[in-house]
Formats: structure tokens, sequence, C-alpha cells
């Protein structure tokens, strides 16, 4: 088995004192002109090659800052197949440079198609060869039979949807099922799998997303997956608090940890609607990338003080 994906991220947390995950979430329309994105002609050499270049900057920033990097893969889907390739050399690139890649896709299908897209991304062959992906687990537990095989044989991540950070997820996620919600019991139905996959570190390769806009709800998760880490969108341009976005992470020595907390128009474009000149762009990056990472190291540290916490630690 390759290194275990869990295993990984919290050495490399503890290592740089921060749980933040950078997305990379291409919105053409605030990437600065000179990289020659061009929003008339999406499927376009140029604009593939712009988009590129915006992440390749992206990368090298936050290489030795943060964990992990989380690519939207719809955002390179809308480029046509140069987008994808795009996408494939700088996943290549963030891992060649020590970050693990999460690769944001939502997928979930049946039999043949699940192990397909386990193969597209998940094995040491893979073309687009990422650290971790997100799933959907709405069309049941053995539609993520081939991720969970995938993770078995060789270390990989696996995050599944379970409450998430958009408004519109209690539409289905929190409604109840004998007096349970829904998300609660997709958690319970994933918990003998993430136990199978704890690694030496004590959390599982088998992880959930959990927004930061519902900190009750993570909390609640956190009592039903002790040991997995917790994918936090939510956090920054959605509003929500550093505290909210910690609030299913447990104490662990001096610091909390059991999760990552996700942030990507925050960093990557600031509050106007456009970037403004490549160079005030990328002096705002860093700029905003380590404001981030002093925000959530601090709180790690502090938050056990702070934070009210209905979790268990990992044994």
């Amino acid at each position: 088995m390759d290194q275990h994906f869990a295993d990984r991220y919290i050495e490399a947390t503890r290592q740089l004192k921060n749980p933040l995950c950078v997305g990379l979430d291409p919105h053409l329309e605030r990437i600065p002109t000179e990289f020659g994105v061009r929003l008339d002609a999406l499927g376009s050499e140029q604009s593939a090659a712009g988009v590129q270049a915006f992440f390749e900057i992206v990368i090298d920033v936050c290489a030795g800052k943060v964990p992990v990097i989380k690519p939207q893969i719809a955002f390179f889907e809308q480029l046509g197949w140069r987008g994808l390739r795009a996408l494939e050399r700088l996943v290549a690139r963030a891992r060649e440079r020590g970050l693990l890649v999460i690769l944001d896709a939502k997928r979930g299908d049946l039999s043949s198609t699940a192990q397909a897209y386990a193969q597209s991304y998940l094995f040491p062959n893979s073309p687009c060869r990422a650290d971790a992906i997100t799933l959907s687990p709405y069309l049941g537990i053995d539609s993520l039979k081939p991720f969970i095989e995938a993770s078995l044989a060789h270390g990989v991540g696996l995050f599944v949807l379970a409450r998430t950070s958009n408004p519109g997820a209690a539409d289905f996620q929190s409604l109840l099922i004998d007096g349970v919600p829904l998300y609660e019991r997709v958690a319970a139905a994933l918990a003998p799998s993430a136990a199978a996959l704890r690694g030496s570190t004590g959390w599982s390769n088998l992880g959930v997303v959990a927004g930061a806009t519902y900190p009750a709800e993570a909390a609640r998760l956190r009592r039903t997956l002790p040991h997995s880490l917790f994918l936090v969108p939510g956090y920054g341009a959605q509003g929500a608090s550093v505290a909210a976005a910690l609030a299913g992470f447990v104490p662990q020595g001096e610091r909390l940890e059991g999760g990552m907390v996700s942030s990507s128009r925050g960093i990557l474009y600031g509050e106007g609607p456009v970037a403004g000149s490549a160079s005030e762009w990328r002096a705002g990056l860093s700029e905003r990338l380590d404001a981030a990472r002093r925000e959530l190291s601090e709180a790690i540290a502090l938050a056990p003080e702070k934070v009210t916490l209905r979790s268990i630690p990992p044994d």
C-alpha cells in the first residue's frame, strides 16, 4: 500500500502548524487579464494556458506553507479537454512540490462506473493522480465500495458528503428518519469502513465533508465518526468564523486536529469583483494566505480554551 493519506496529512499539519486547505477554483472573470484567459473562448489554448499559469503561481506560493490543496474539477472541465490537461499538470506540480491534493469531484456511481472513476484519479497509474477525492453517498454504500477498495490498496483519502455548507443542504441532509437526520444516518453507515481505514496516527482515510456554516452538526458528526478527518468548507468568503470551522476538531496534545479548513475565493481573489493587475494579485495572494494560516494556527492552539467541543479524541 502507498503511504496512508490521513497520516501524511496529520504529519504535515503538525509540521506546518495549520490545517488550511486552499481550494483551486478558477473563477475566470477574476483572474487578472495579463494571464490571457478569454471568456469568449473558454476552449481555447490561450484560456487553458492562462488558468494553468495562474495556478502554478498559487501552488508555488502554497508549497511549504499549507498541507493540502483542493482543485475543483468542474472549473477545469468548463475549459474542455485543454482544461483537464491543465488540471493534470497542476496536480502533478502540486504533488512534486510536497502538497497533498484532494480532487473535489463529488463522484458517486454504481459498479463498473465507480471503478472507472477510482481508476481515473486514485491509482498509481491514474492519469490525474490525486491523494484524495470527494464523493457523494446517495446511490448507496455499494457505490463507494470501489473507492474504499482503492483506499485499502493505495492509501488514498476519501471525503464523503455529509453536512455540506450550502443553504440548500437542509433540503435533504437534515430530513429526519425515525428521528435521526439523514446526514447522521450517512455517517453511521460509513463508521465501519472508517474504522477499518485508520492509520498509525489514529485518523482514518475515510472522512466526511462537514460545512463550517453548521458547527452543531459537525459536533454531532464527530460523535459518530471519532476518527474521521473532516473536510470543512465555508470558512472565509462563505462567512463562517474560525471557531465554527473548528467545531468538529478535537484536542490532541497542545492543539486541535481532526480535519482541514478549506478556503478558495477568500485567498485566491480577495474582496473585489476583479483581481487587478497580476503583480497586485500576487502580493495580495501571499498576504491573504499568510493571514489565514496565522488565524488558523492561533485558533488550533488556543481553541481548547475557547471552543465548546462535543467530540471524542482518537484513541
